[in-house]
């Protein structure tokens, strides 16, 4: 039932970045700058722990497996986001967002592998 759940969760997730990315411009104050990359940081975070615990559902990998995976997909859903965006009018990629995607995703699996249970 779990992995049913991280999947179809993992699914929504990236389908709400998705439509988040495919907005002109997102409302809100900007109180300082680079304070999207705050957002990106956080979103991919969110992101990045549905990644892990999907994959541990479903492959039982070991944790550098599932470590190493859940980075590189998360790294590499963040790039497609920014290509995404190429092509949305008022909208514009930027690897400084890719970078703070990849940083949330890699934030994640280091905590959730600090907290993991050790046998």
């Amino acid at each position: 039932m779990f992995k049913t759940l991280y999947v179809a969760g993992l699914l929504l997730y990236g389908l709400f970045i998705y439509v988040l990315s495919d907005q002109p411009s997102l409302p809100g104050p900007m109180w300082f700058d680079n304070q999207d990359k705050l957002y990106h940081t956080g979103a991919y975070c969110i992101l990045g722990a549905l990644l892990w615990h999907s994959i541990k559902q479903w492959l039982d990998p070991s944790v550098a497996t599932l470590a190493l995976l859940s980075i590189l997909l998360g790294s590499l859903y963040g790039a497609t986001d920014e290509w995404h965006q190429s092509f949305i009018p008022g909208r514009s990629p930027s690897v400084a967002d890719w970078l703070a995607d990849t940083i949330g995703v890699s934030l994640a699996v280091f905590c959730l592998h600090k907290l993991r249970k050790h046998p």
